[in-house]
C-alpha cells in the first residue's frame, strides 16, 4: 500500500499533522502543535497513528534530549519514485 492509500484510513488530525510534516520538514510535538493549531494531546494520538502505519521517524532532539524529533519516513525514496515516473 502508498502512504497516500495509508494516509486515507487516518483521521483528519493525523492527515494534519503528516501535511504539516511534508511541508515544514522536522518538527517536535510542541512546534506541531503550533503549526497545526491542534492540541498537544491531539497531536500525540496522531503522531501515534502515523508511526503505528510507519509513515514518520522520530528521533532526539539535540536541542533538547526530552523532547523527540519527527519527520516524514522514506521522503527521498518517493522522491526518487516519482521523478522516475516522470
Amino acid at each position: 500500500m502508498t502512504d497516500r492509500e495509508v494516509l486515507s484510513e487516518c483521521p483528519p488530525s493525523a492527515k494534519l499533522v503528516y501535511k504539516v510534516l511534508e511541508h515544514d520538514g522536522e518538527l517536535t510535538q510542541q512546534q506541531l502543535a503550533e503549526a497545526t493549531m491542534l492540541s498537544p494531546r491531539t497531536v500525540r494520538h496522531a503522531l501515534s497513528d502515523l508511526d503505528e502505519e510507519g509513515l514518520i521517524d522520530q528521533r532526539v532532539y539535540l536541542a533538547d534530549a526530552r523532547q523527540k524529533i519527527y519527520s516524514l519516513q522514506n521522503v527521498d525514496a518517493e522522491a526518487d519514485v516519482d521523478a522516475a515516473a516522470v
